[in-house]
């Protein structure tokens, strides 16, 4: 029982212990995120106001702390390329984003493959930084890599940076970078991918001394002042701090170039805005043209719209007219058929033959008479008995009369 006792103590301490180490790791990693998180917001602030005064390029401290930030933050839990014998081997930031960042439109990423003097990988991250600062992208590459989840996952262990929530923030981090002009020199020392980057901290470590403490900072100075000489009194220490000319020189050069740049800026300001008040009437002028444009055809389609109603009533009331003279016709028609059905057919005949003679081309109106007097049976008649009277003259007595002879 004893040994059972003890047994099953040592378990919970045992898992006591794993417990406490699973938390203490988890606590080391969110605080690491949090203070590269931190340490990167600052350094684009410090980068931001130093470029109100000067160029950024790589003598630039502000600029190595940044850089060596955001190498630190891509690095951070990359996992390692494994080989064929089972072994990892360290890999670069660049591996990951080559890959990553293949979608984005006219990317960097075969001008850094393809630099001569640069061959780590390493190296190449670092040119891969500065180029996307001079071509103010930066947050783009990020954004564009962080949403490929399975490249990321693919390249990072569990806890890092671009797998948490915090990866958004960085994008918005390095969005304000697009308003600084960068110029860098990729052929010089800055690129050496033989040392890893350091960060320097101490540019933002900043004391707040307590509303409770006892003694002040001024305070505590002069007593190590006069901790040396007993006839010493703190009322006998200056100021602590004296600007000297050459500092206020500084000052005042620095507020100059300031101004001038602001001015710079003021009229750059100036003349964009006159573009684009240009733009706008230009726009303006174009839109009261289409606009008139726009209402004379709209004027003339209506003034086509009422032509052409206008034409279709005259048909439809001309299409009425026709319909009504063929009712009437047909009418009259049937009127006369019931009346003299004999006539009919002879007027029928009649009609028939007119038709036939005014369609002929070789016939002659003289015929017109004898077609209709053979038409009728009383003509016919009157005919025959005209042959038989006394009064009709032959062919001889025509040929002997005296008026035909010829003279």
């Amino acid at each position: 029982m004893a040994s059972r006792g003890l047994s099953a103590l040592g378990a919970g301490l045992g898992g006591g212990r794993g417990g406490g180490r699973k938390s203490l790791s988890a606590r080391n990693a969110a605080v690491e995120r949090r203070n590269l998180l931190t340490v990167c917001r600052f350094s684009v602030k410090t980068l931001i106001d130093r470029s109100c005064f000067e160029t950024i390029d790589d003598s630039s401290p502000e600029f190595n702390n940044f850089a060596a930030i955001l190498e630190q933050i891509l690095s951070h839990r990359l996992k390692g390329q494994v080989t064929w014998f089972g072994y990892e081997s360290p890999r670069s930031f660049w591996d990951y984003i080559r890959v990553a960042c293949r979608k984005v439109s006219q990317n960097c990423i075969c001008s850094i493959e393809n630099m001569e003097n640069v061959s780590s990988s390493r190296a190449k991250g670092r040119a891969w930084i500065r180029v996307a600062l001079m071509e103010k992208h930066l947050s783009e590459y990020i954004s564009t890599a962080l949403r490929d989840f399975k490249t990321t996952r693919r390249f990072y262990d569990d806890g890092a940076i671009v797998l948490g929530e915090e990866a958004n923030m960085l994008a918005g981090m390095l969005l304000g970078l697009n308003a600084i002009d960068f110029s860098f020199c990729l052929k010089g020392e800055g690129l050496d991918g033989s040392f890893p980057a350091v960060i320097d901290y101490t540019p933002y470590l900043k004391f707040t001394q307590s509303s409770d403490s006892i003694s002040s900072d001024e305070e505590e100075l002069r007593t190590l002042g006069s901790s040396g000489s007993e006839s010493s009194t703190p009322e006998n220490v200056g100021p602590p701090f004296i600007m000297d000319d050459n500092s206020w020189f500084n000052k005042c050069k620095r507020v100059r170039q300031k101004y001038q740049l602001t001015l710079e800026q003021k009229g750059y300001l100036e003349e964009l805005l006159r573009l684009r008040e240009n733009q706008l009437s230009e726009s303006v002028s174009q839109n009261k043209i289409l606009l008139q444009r726009i209402e004379d055809s709209d004027l003339a389609h209506k003034l086509e719209k009422e032509q052409l109603e206008y034409i279709i009533v005259e048909l439809q009331d001309q299409l009425k007219s026709y319909q009504s003279l063929d009712q009437l016709s047909a009418e009259v028609s049937l009127s006369q058929t019931s009346l003299d059905p004999g006539q009919s057919q002879d007027g029928d005949g009649k009609q028939d033959t007119l038709n036939s003679i005014s369609e002929g081309k070789e016939d002659t109106p003289s015929l017109l008479g004898l077609c209709g007097s053979l038409t009728s049976v009383a003509s016919y008649k009157s005919l025959t008995s005209l042959k038989s009277n006394d009064y009709l003259p032959s062919p001889t007595t025509e040929m002997t009369s005296p008026g035909l002879t010829p003279s």
